[in-house]
């Protein structure tokens, strides 16, 4: 019996072991004994590689600091063989696949004794240099057959899918501003040397050096969608062509959402129907057009904020504004129909400029708001330069404003124009400390743009001072931005518009205009992947950002262009944003006060900057929230599920929560605590703010 048990036992062992998968195996590791096959494999792959692998001098040149990662296989005749190269720089994939060229034919793995084909994937992280690196580099590399479980052809399929759809990654297109999108692409900045962060939108070929575009979006593509509908739905842009020298996709978006806020209105809704269209000729020369055609009917605090019928900023001839988006006609009883336009066409003469001529909306700072350049205003027609060389970053913006609620001139039919010249001077001090300097200028008339202003390394002020006495507005500041650790960050802005030397110790004085932000960011916070933190704290003296003149203030469009709030006030924000898949949820929490001017508008509280400060409450005693003064208490929770990562087509569902506590209230600043749940389908294109 013991006999039979034993027989047993070796047969049961024999077969486990025949039928047990092994790995690849180098000559140098057949008769190793203090080693494993699999240990000794990854060992052996990766010195040959780093043996062989050589940087190429541009990646060196740009200080590119990422993560690549190297698809192979190991075949069943024992050659290894490059499947795909997730990298920015195709340098480094001509360099991957010359490597593995060199690699010799090692005896192949085997299951069940029979010779099978086995994938794996190698990181390779820059910069390489140096042993110490190289050592850092050799963490395991995955053996994805075993690990992922996910079939050669479906990852061969995601990388053609992705090759073909992707097309704008190397283009100089802006990638739509989202604060929540933008999460990834900024701690890839952060992450690196040498980079700068306030100047947004980013360009799809800025970002693809330090943060894998292509590995972040095929993830989420389903291979076995086959059927049309299935592959424009899930996967892909609804017409894409692909040539030798030229490419362009097109796609038809939606924006559609249905809800319920607590007032007497019956339903909120949001139709919008998108046609975006982008393209490029050649590597150098790109273009973007897209058009919004809406009609919706909100909350009833964002209603009233339309239906606003104070002439200081209700668009002539209009049913009111929609904040960010331009004005509105009625449309039925109680909705609104707002038409909105966006495009712009990008150039890239070297890899040292950029230029763009468009209709749109631009960024600067690192916070959740900004008081030197935000995107709450409407779309406007803008030319950019962004030039890049050695430690710095500079960025000229010169804007055509319009302000609706004013008109030309010389035709009382149409608006106001006011022209901004903005240049942004970013540098980094060391590889922690980043600092920058801002300065703009304001000014009107029927001859457009004075030609000093078009000068992009002149001093503005000193040109606005020589036109003549209050021809202009100009304003200053100073950003600040600290690495604190490779997952945090510190940053700040100063803004002046005024200050009195000779009345430093009196806050109090009108003249002493400023503003400024102070906060913080924290990447995969508490070690927790894709868990991002924020904090903010904002604070706007009485008459800032305002002028004698209204239309010199800095304002577009009946909105300001630097904090959603205009001035009058101190802003208290809490951000957390958290992803998983497809998933990704937000939370925000907004707390302040604000002092506003009363219903007659007959005095200015310095919190309305299309108010003339001529009108103010008195030169002496302001503080922040005189006036008609309310406490703003907002909390917005959402959640989206990606659909579409070829145009970030997204389900999503948001509660708010709005305690609005005002002490004289008026008809378009009511008394109220609002709760509005909203559910619906849209791609993610763009930052609206409907925190005020």
């Amino acid at each position: 019996m013991i006999k039979k048990y034993t027989l047993l036992f070796l047969f049961l062992s024999a077969l486990g072991h025949a039928q047990s998968e092994k790995y690849p195996v180098f000559k140098d590791c057949e008769n190793q004994e203090n080693i494993t096959t699999e240990d000794c494999f990854y060992t052996t792959t990766k010195k040959h590689f780093y043996k062989a692998f050589k940087t190429p001098e541009i990646v060196n040149k740009e200080n590119y600091t990422g993560t690549g990662k190297v698809l192979f296989i190991v075949t069943k005749e024992g050659n290894f063989k490059v499947i795909y190269v997730n990298t920015p720089y195709q340098e480094i994939k001509t360099e991957v696949l010359e490597v593995f060229k060199k690699f010799p034919k090692i005896s192949p793995a085997k299951y069940n004794n029979r010779n099978i084909e086995m994938q794996f994937e190698l990181p390779i992280k820059f910069p390489i240099g140096s042993d110490e690196i190289q050592q850092k580099t050799n963490t395991n590399f995955s053996d994805k057959q075993e690990k992922t479980k996910v079939s050669l052809f479906d990852v061969v399929a995601q990388n053609k899918i992705a090759d073909s759809t992707f097309l704008e990654h190397d283009s100089q297109l802006n990638i739509p501003f989202t604060h929540q999108r933008y999460v990834d692409y900024e701690f890839a900045l952060h992450k690196a040397k040498g980079t700068h962060t306030a100047s947004k939108p980013y360009v799809y070929s800025e970002i693809n050096k330090y943060f894998d575009l292509a590995a972040q979006k095929k993830q989420f593509i389903k291979p076995d969608k086959k059927s049309w509908l299935g592959k424009k739905l899930w996967n892909e842009h609804l017409l894409q062509v692909k040539k030798k020298d030229f490419w362009f996709t097109l796609d038809f978006l939606v924006d559609v959402q249905g809800g319920k806020d607590n007032s007497n209105v019956a339903y909120t809704f949001n139709n919008t129907r998108i046609l975006t269209a982008n393209g490029g000729l050649g590597n150098k020369f790109s273009y973007s057009a897209t058009v919004y055609e809406s009609q919706a009917r909100f909350a009833d605090y964002v209603n009233s904020y339309i239906s606003n019928r104070s002439l200081l900023t209700r668009p002539k001839n209009s049913e009111g504004l929609v904040p960010g988006r331009g004005k509105a006609k009625g449309f039925k009883e109680d909705s609104f129909d707002y038409p909105v336009a966006e495009g712009y066409l990008a150039f890239q003469p070297n890899k040292f400029m950029q230029f763009q001529f468009g209709n749109g909306r631009n960024f600067i700072g690192d916070g959740y708001r900004s008081f030197i350049l935000s995107d709450v205003s409407a779309p406007t027609t803008y030319l950019k330069m962004k030039v890049d060389f050695w430690k710095f970053q500079y960025t000229n913006v010169w804007m055509w404003n319009t302000e609706p609620s004013a008109s030309s001139a010389s035709n009382p039919n149409e608006h106001a124009r006011k022209y901004v010249a903005a240049h942004y001077l970013s540098l980094n001090i060391n590889n922690k400390l980043n600092i920058g300097f801002f300065e703009t200028a304001i000014s009107s008339g029927e001859n457009g743009f004075d030609a000093g202003f078009l000068n992009p390394v002149m001093f503005y002020r000193a040109v606005e001072f020589n036109r003549g006495e209050d021809s202009g507005n100009a304003i200053i500041g100073l950003t600040g931005k600290y690495k604190l650790t490779n997952n945090i960050s510190l940053y700040s802005q100063l803004i002046v518009d005024e200050f009195s030397v000779g009345n430093l110790n009196d806050l109090g004085d009108w003249r002493n205009k400023f503003a400024y932000q102070l906060g913080a960011k924290y990447f995969n916070a508490f070690n927790v992947e894709d868990l991002f933190l924020q904090v903010e704290y904002n604070y706007a003296r009485p008459y800032t950002f305002a002028h004698r003149s209204p239309i010199l203030n800095y304002g577009n469009y009946s909105q300001p262009m630097a904090h959603l709030w205009g001035a009058n006030f101190y802003e208290a924000v809490a951000i957390a944003r958290y992803k998983k898949d497809r998933w990704s949820f937000n939370g925000k929490l907004t707390l302040g006060k604000k002092g506003f001017d009363f219903e007659d508008e007959a005095i200015s509280f310095g919190g309305n900057i299309y108010q003339s400060y001529d009108d103010r409450f008195g030169d002496t005693g302001n503080e922040i929230g005189q006036g008609n003064t309310a406490d703003i208490f907002i909390a917005d929770f959402n959640g989206n599920y990606l659909i579409n990562p070829a145009n970030n087509l997204s389900l999503f569902a948001g509660l708010t929560y709005r305690s609005f506590s005002i002490k004289n209230p008026t008809n378009a600043l009511p008394n109220g605590n609002t709760v509005w749940f909203s559910a619906g389908i849209r791609a993610d294109l763009f930052n609206w703010y409907l925190d005020f």
